[in-house]
């Protein structure tokens, strides 16, 4: 019998960097479907940002805060309803795709530092870039 071979201990880094690698695909979608949802929002954001910024007469006048309420809480909601839509649960010995709150929860939770992230990308970084 040969004996056992020593095993390299990873390094933190190492480990979190092939936990990255391989992400089980529900939460890979899950925040893919909240990041487009977010980044496109955010440049909606963005234009309308400039556009008050460089004098344009846009009806309801400054909305910004409402806007960005509304980019938030519709990142969460869609985040959360695609996520159900595309993770279903494991299916075991049947053949069809059960769906519960998990899914959505799973998208929920997802999406809070998303929406967060990307609006700070857009309103700290980009928007001083673009003047």
């Amino acid at each position: 019998m040969t004996p056992p071979r020593e095993t390299r201990r990873r390094s933190q880094v190492e480990i979190r960097w092939r936990q990255f690698r391989h992400a089980p695909r529900p939460v890979v979608r899950a925040v893919l479907s909240s990041l487009i949802i977010a980044v496109v929002l955010g440049v909606g954001y963005l234009a309308y940002d400039i556009a008050l910024d460089r004098g344009a007469q846009l009806p309801g006048g400054d909305l910004r805060v409402l806007y960005l309420t509304v980019d938030v809480l519709l990142v969460l909601v869609i985040g959360s309803v695609v996520t159900w839509l595309v993770v279903p649960q494991p299916t075991g010995s049947g053949s069809r795709a059960a769906r519960s709150g998990w899914s959505a929860a799973l998208g929920l939770f997802a999406a809070v530092p998303i929406a967060y992230l990307v609006l700070v990308v857009v309103t700290q970084i980009l928007r001083p870039l673009l003047g």
